[in-house]
């Protein structure tokens, strides 16, 4: 997006001053990750997006990927850029030294992965999927698999890919065809289709490196049957060489709706040769390492596309005039007033920011416990984040990106007709955020994932988990007295969460699609809290800045005006997603398939 400009100022207020990062990079012993050296980093990151990746976007939409004979080219200037980012040791700032990397916490990196997505959604893509593929690497590779592959995919020489769906099942992992055949040397051969694999075939690297879920011959049927692969395009050798082409081929590329600068193939395994990762028939289990990493950082998408809208929106409200302000003229020597002086266009804007900076703290919060979860010397405090970040995960990726819709939508609206014009970018925007939605597990996937596996799965333990936190957090501001009805608030939630949690599980027991019915609801319920308890932190951690003295004042009156109209205009809208939850299955299941036709 051009003009895009890094929120490097809120995210270190986030970082520093809300979550007290630098006492956290400490007890992990992140002694390189001091204040001045994120400072440094930031302050390059935002370089690279608004400089380099930012002035290629609508361009690279314009042109899209081009598949020529398998072979995939994507939009000028996207390899080079690429070549950048390589040589600018972006590539492996989270991973271990020992495969090259620079061993800096998760959450550094994913804060900047927020940026580049914003500035341009489709070339992020590329590098944003070898993360996950190293992650699972890390995780359940063997270490032959690892000096194969992990020294040239930090490095950036090669890309990783999550080879997932195939023709005929989208989320119903349990139906896959892609079959693994023993070759009676400790490979596989893989043959099979996989379709809507994201950077599955381009020019920007020497390799790319296929993380597949495919089925062993015997295998049991459904999801207890899936076992993963490692299956890269060429083969290496023990050291990591590039070796022969691999029986890898890209069929054909997506013709979408968005993203078009992100190859999206059609991936062929027509006896390539693969390694199992991890164990038999267990593949799922491992997978959910890549898929978790893979649905915070489709949230981070939706984060990225809120804040990108809201820039967009803001600048153009500034300078469009249209009509008097109601309460008179604001621009008395020109024809019309800037369009921010109208209560609806303001109504949409700062619904834009909300989103963005309590959704921005509650992204950086998770990624705090990605980074205990991994790094903590402590077991009850990895078990505790773990717990957390089980829950959570399904909210971030969903409500994230669901909010973002809006916020898209807003970002054309205030544009009016011109919203509606290419050259703005801002249906760009809505066209490359659509997705978000949908890949990686749809909202219904998500919801489901947090109200059957994680809420009801748990018997209610991992909810209670999070409620205690904010719970503890309102009682030790109760003497804020300046916030005690946003405080109060933000309880009555939780306790209606809970009971209402509770009225579903008794209510599933006799009808297991309450669940289903419900799920939806529950979970965009259960952003409006958990974001609201963010915007509390936020308002009472602004105050205390006032309070304090600062130079930076205006920045923390607007935290505590944007929370006002959170808590005034936003949260309210659990009250229409209680009533639909307490309507129960019925007016969803009662009618019969014939009665949906209208012909």
């Amino acid at each position: 997006m051009e003009g895009f400009k890094a929120p490097v100022k809120d995210a270190l207020f986030v970082m520093n001053e809300l979550l007290g990062y630098e006492e956290h990079y400490a007890n992990l012993g992140y002694e390189d990750a001091t204040p001045d050296m994120v400072q440094a980093i930031f302050s390059e990151a935002a370089k690279f997006a608004e400089n380099v990746l930012a002035p290629i976007n609508a361009s690279g939409d314009e042109e899209g990927c081009q598949w020529n004979d398998g072979e995939v080219t994507t939009p000028k200037g996207f390899k080079e850029a690429y070549q950048q980012y390589v040589e600018g040791g972006w590539t492996g700032m989270a991973q271990p030294e020992e495969f090259g990397g620079q061993n800096l916490p998760y959450s550094l990196a994913s804060t900047m992965a927020e940026w580049f997505s914003s500035a341009n959604h489709s070339w992020a893509m590329y590098p944003g999927l070898s993360q996950g593929c190293m992650e699972t690497l890390k995780a359940h590779g063997s270490k032959e698999q690892q000096d194969m592959y992990l020294n040239n995919l930090v490095a950036g020489h090669w890309t990783g890919t999550m080879c997932l769906t195939e023709p005929h099942c989208g989320s119903d992992l349990g139906m896959l065809k892609c079959k693994a055949e023993p070759n009676g040397d400790g490979s596989y051969s893989l043959t099979g289709t996989k379709i809507f694999i994201s950077a599955g075939e381009h020019d920007m690297s020497e390799n790319i490196v296929h993380i597949v879920i495919a089925r062993l011959p015997d295998a049991p049927g459904g999801t207890k049957g899936i076992s993963l692969f490692v299956v890269p395009k060429f083969n290496a050798g023990p050291n990591g060489e590039k070796l022969e082409r691999n029986a890898v081929s890209c069929g054909s590329i997506e013709h979408k709706m968005g993203i078009k600068a992100s190859a999206t193939c059609v991936i062929n395994f027509d006896g390539a040769k693969g390694y199992l990762v991890g164990e038999e028939n267990r593949g799922l289990n491992c997978m959910f390492t890549f898929m978790n990493t893979a649905r915070i950082g489709t949230g981070l998408e939706g984060l990225s596309a809120s804040e990108a809208a809201f820039q967009g929106a803001l600048a153009y409200a500034k300078d469009r005039i249209q009509f008097r302000s109601m309460t008179g003229p604001k621009n008395p020597n020109g024809p019309a007033d800037p369009i921010i002086n109208h209560p609806d266009v303001r109504r949409m804007l700062l619904t834009q920011k909300a989103f963005a900076e309590g959704n921005r703290a509650l992204a950086i919060y998770a990624m705090q416990l990605v980074d205990i979860a991994h790094d903590s010397k402590s077991d009850q405090e990895r078990q505790i984040a773990e717990a957390k970040l089980a829950f959570l995960t399904p909210i971030v990726k969903a409500f994230l990106t669901e909010t973002a819709q809006e916020s898209t939508s807003y970002g054309m609206q205030v544009f009016g007709g011109h919203g509606f014009i290419k050259e703005w970018g801002m249906e760009q925007l809505a066209r490359d955020t659509r997705i978000c939605t949908m890949y990686e597990g749809t909202t219904g996937i998500q919801a489901i994932d947090l109200l059957a596996r994680k809420v009801a799965g748990s018997k209610g333990e991992l909810l209670n988990i999070f409620a205690q936190e904010v719970k503890d957090y309102c009682l030790s501001i109760r003497g804020e007295s300046q916030f005690n009805a946003w405080s109060n608030s933000i309880e009555k939630h939780v306790d209606e969460w809970l009971q209402m949690t509770g009225e579903i599980m008794q209510r599933a027991a006799k009808n297991p699609e309450e669940l289903g019915a419900a799920s939806v609801d529950y979970l965009m319920y259960s952003g409006y809290v958990v974001v609201g308890y963010f915007w509390l932190k936020i308002a009472v951690t602004a105050q205390q800045k006032l309070d304090a003295g600062t130079d930076d004042a205006e920045f923390y009156k607007a935290k505590l005006l944007t929370a006002k109209f959170y808590f005034d205009r936003l949260l309210t809208r659990t009250r229409s997603l209680v009533s639909s939850i307490e309507s129960g299955a019925d007016n969803l299941m009662a009618m019969t398939e014939e009665q949906f036709n209208i012909v």
